[in-house]
């Protein structure tokens, strides 16, 4: 536990524990209370709120003299069919993405390979447990850290380029100079609170609300080639839509001069 940091260490170590959640690292289930909090060096009390937390979220399922697991992940709802030749405005989006990319700077904070949590491999559409290579990275722009973003790719579809190339160029321009040719992407958007580990990495406070945005990117194939989720600050980050009257859709990014706002 950190002393230093201004959060409850019930919080902490949920913090953690989500985390870990996310990362699949639970599929054969929950360490014991007791476990836990010989891990964290705090009392058995402070380990059931934190877990308590975790079950009013949906993440984990406790079952009485039976153990903890991660929540089944859902199945998902069935996309609604592409129209065949209709237009689209997702190369423009993309080409966007990595023009804007390109004047910021990164640093790689993780790259490695990692079995497939059951969230990942069901964005993917891999079997639970598949290879897949993980990528941490901090995007920065002049004025400061930008984005802090989780991005997993197929193990297959990253072997031509590693943690170099990974700060010089955007994925989707990695993926494209490996061959995939890149077709449509889903994306969301939504927020949430920094918590204490992206709090430092992009120098806010704890508890500030952040743009959370979760991208699908599919190939031309319509298979899923990536699936990232970034975090960012919205005082130097924004997401413009435009939607005309017979349905057309502009999307673009931008990263803003806070010394002209």
């Amino acid at each position: 536990m950190n002393n230093a940091l201004p959060l409850t260490k019930y919080h902490q170590i949920y913090l953690v524990l989500r985390e870990q959640l996310q990362e699949g690292r639970f599929a054969d289930g929950m360490p014991a209370e007791m476990l836990l909090a010989r891990q964290f060096g705090v009392g058995r009390v402070t380990v059931r709120r934190a877990l308590e937390q975790l079950v009013e979220e949906g993440l984990i399922v406790r079952v009485a003299g039976r153990g903890t697991w991660p929540t089944p992940a859902q199945p998902s709802k069935a996309e609604p069919p592409m129209v065949q030749g209709a237009p689209t405005r997702l190369t423009g989006l993309m080409g966007n993405i990595v023009s804007v990319s390109r004047h910021t700077t990164v640093k790689v904070l993780d790259w490695r390979v990692v079995d497939a949590s059951a969230s990942v491999a069901q964005a993917l559409q891999l079997a639970s447990g598949d290879k897949v290579r993980k990528a941490v990275r901090r995007r920065s722009s002049q004025e400061g850290p930008l984005s802090y973003i989780t991005t997993y790719i197929p193990e297959h579809l990253a072997t031509g380029f590693g943690r170099t190339e990974l700060a010089l160029k955007p994925v989707l321009q990695l993926l494209e100079e490996s061959g995939v040719e890149l077709g449509r992407a889903r994306q969301t958007i939504s927020a949430r609170q920094a918590d204490a580990l992206v709090a430092a990495e992009l120098d806010v406070a704890i508890g500030t609300a952040l743009l959370d945005v979760r991208r699908l990117v599919f190939d031309a194939q319509d298979k899923p080639v990536q699936w990232l989720h970034g975090l960012y600050r919205p005082d130097r980050y924004e997401y413009q839509l435009e939607v005309s009257q017979v349905g057309s859709i502009d999307a673009r990014i931008s990263v803003k001069d806070t010394l002209q706002s």
